[in-house]
């Protein structure tokens, strides 16, 4: 037998208990075949020579946005502005080059609105921007200006007249709002599902221009160590970019233009009647896609995952379903607020139970401790009626957790995505929006592992920093930016820890723990190579990632080691 690749001198961190550490790793047809002495008589095609540096399973981020994220590559940035003023001014530098009705651009859709990525109040003292000042920067021109956590939009007064929505009397839907002042005038903010409203005259994206953002993106992520991740929501809703999303992926990966795996996430809006699915329980409503395609359908490389069903907002907008108010920052206009559900919430529980009814996997963003109630209650009982699935169900954020929800989230097998990198940027807000009392629930983590439940690794990229390295070292310090801790010292991890979620734990999560997360023999050729050992850097997040393989095959090299010493 003669191996495709041959790694020697390396620090390789297997995170594989039976066989912690090795120095050599043998390759073949996308497999790794053995480490040090299995390997012994074995000749390689190739033989690398790394010179130490080391090695860890490839990175998994189990929750991101990838088409988002790539989109907002080719849109305006407004994420480093600090102050209103250096946001309006990008906004205006924009429309210098392309004219206040869009008139100098093509016909496109996209290219009529002026479109921004990256804002957050936090960023500008708190305030939001001023519609009126919108509307002088833009003319007619409408603008769409997402929000850093995806659950709120801020737009102008062209936008909101071409959705309808501008006028007083207009109704909100289900599940959001179009903000006003107490005359009852828009203010340009849009929350929730009512971000749909105007979405849906900019949907859908091209299945091109999804597939140029899934390779613009996903190179990024191969340069940070990421393997491989979760799309959390793609086909429809809020979050969603076209019906169609899932063959722009398909695409994407026939054509060597998505460089990593890819598990991804059909929002439970997409879901649709499946008449002549036969079903154990009489007068259950089926919910699925066409020939009963459900969770785990796919490939090694893409594959869908569980469907993705929205049951409350968020923290930073203060729109979590919490069982307590918010502090609200003193504000007394906001006394009272607990957040609402993006539904009526046994209309929910009515939509998931036919969708696992239909084999799909359940992945509920809750953020609130009363949305992770109601997620808890719904998989457990859909568990006990049709059994459990291969693909584990989730909570999504699992952000504000009691400590009674610990066990019974044990008990049920549900995994949960808590993202450290919303610490650093975000800690101090949601220090003062939550209260000392509710801290201590705040973005748990070694609280989860202690009491069993499946930790996955993942940033919410591009919400927040997406950089795994330096995700690692949030989960490790937990400091904001102010320097303080977030929520309890006590949820801090260890470095071998935080590296074994974004490996084993977010492997488990997405149930592929039999092909990925440890260099382990059989397990696909996914792997890292790092400047360091996050085992014992002073600052993780300052390591460098030198390289990147998926299955074996490099799809990144850093310059410099653009080629390691070969041996043959």
């Amino acid at each position: 037998m003669k191996l495709d690749l041959l790694l020697r001198n390396a620090d390789i961190i297997t995170m594989d208990d039976r066989r912690p550490h090795a120095t050599s790793l043998g390759i073949w047809q996308g497999r790794i075949v053995g480490l040090d002495d299995e390997l012994d008589g074995l000749d390689a095609a190739e033989v690398l020579d790394f010179d130490g540096a080391t090695v860890t399973p490839g990175f998994i981020d189990a929750h991101c946005h990838t088409t988002w994220f790539g989109l907002g590559l080719g849109e305006v940035d407004v994420s480093g502005a600090r102050g209103l003023d250096q946001l309006y001014a990008m906004l205006e530098a924009d429309m210098a080059t392309i004219g206040a009705t869009g008139e100098e651009k093509t016909s496109d859709q996209h290219t009529k609105w002026l479109m921004a990525t990256g804002f957050s109040q936090t960023q500008h003292g708190g305030e939001f921007p001023d519609i009126a000042v919108l509307d002088r920067i833009t003319g007619e021109r409408p603008l769409f200006m997402r929000h850093n956590s995806g659950h709120m939009t801020v737009v102008n007064s062209a936008a909101l007249r071409l959705a309808g929505a501008e006028s007083p009397s207009f109704q909100n839907p289900d599940g959001g709002v179009i903000v006003r002042d107490a005359a009852g005038r828009p203010t340009g903010l849009v929350q929730e599902t009512a971000q749909e409203l105007v979405q849906q005259l900019i949907l859908p994206y091209s299945i091109a221009d999804i597939e140029a953002a899934l390779d613009r993106a996903t190179r990024r992520y191969a340069s940070e160590g990421i393997t491989s991740f979760t799309e959390a929501g793609v086909g429809g809703g809020w979050i969603g970019h076209s019906p169609a999303e899932l063959a722009a992926y398909l695409r994407a990966a026939n054509g060597g233009r998505l460089h990593a795996r890819a598990q991804v996430m059909p929002v439970l809006d997409v879901l649709h009647a499946l008449d002549g699915h036969g079903l154990d329980s009489p007068g259950a409503v089926p919910k699925g896609l066409d020939l009963g395609i459900s969770t785990g359908f796919g490939n090694d490389y893409l594959s869908l995952g569980p469907t993705k069903v929205f049951l409350d907002g968020s923290l930073l907008g203060e729109t979590a379903a919490v069982s307590h108010e918010f502090c609200s920052h003193g504000q007394k206009d906001n006394a009272g607020n607990i957040g609402y559900f993006q539904a009526d919430p046994a209309r929910l529980r009515e939509r998931i139970e036919a969708a696992y009814a239909a084999g799909w996997s359940i992945a509920a963003h809750a953020i609130g401790d009363r949305a992770i109630d109601l997620a808890i209650d719904v998989i457990a009982d859909c568990q006990a009626t049709y059994g459990p699935r291969t693909v584990p169900n989730r909570i999504e954020h699992a952000s504000i957790t009691r400590p009674d929800q610990l066990a019974r989230l044990a008990t049920a097998g549900i995994a949960v995505t808590p993202q450290a990198s919303f610490f650093r940027k975000g800690g101090d807000g949601m220090t003062t929006s939550l209260g000392p009392d509710r801290l201590p629930w705040a973005y748990r983590a070694a609280s989860f592992l202690e009491a069993g439940v499946t930790l996955a690794g993942s940033s919410d990229r591009p919400v927040a920093d997406g950089n795994v390295l330096r995700g690692m070292q949030a989960f490790v310090d937990r400091r904001t930016d102010s320097g303080a801790v977030f929520g309890n010292p006590d949820e801090r991890l260890t470095a071998r820890q935080a590296l074994d979620i974004y490996t084993n734990g977010a492997a488990a999560a997405t149930g592929t723990m039999d092909i990925k997360g440890s260099l382990t023999p059989g397990k696909l050729a996914d792997f890292t190579v790092l400047s360091g050992s996050p085992l014992d850097a002073p600052d993780i997040g300052a390591l460098e990632v030198l390289a990147t393989a998926v299955g074996g095959r490099f799809t990144y090299q850093a310059t410099g080691a653009q080629s390691f010493n070969t041996l043959h």
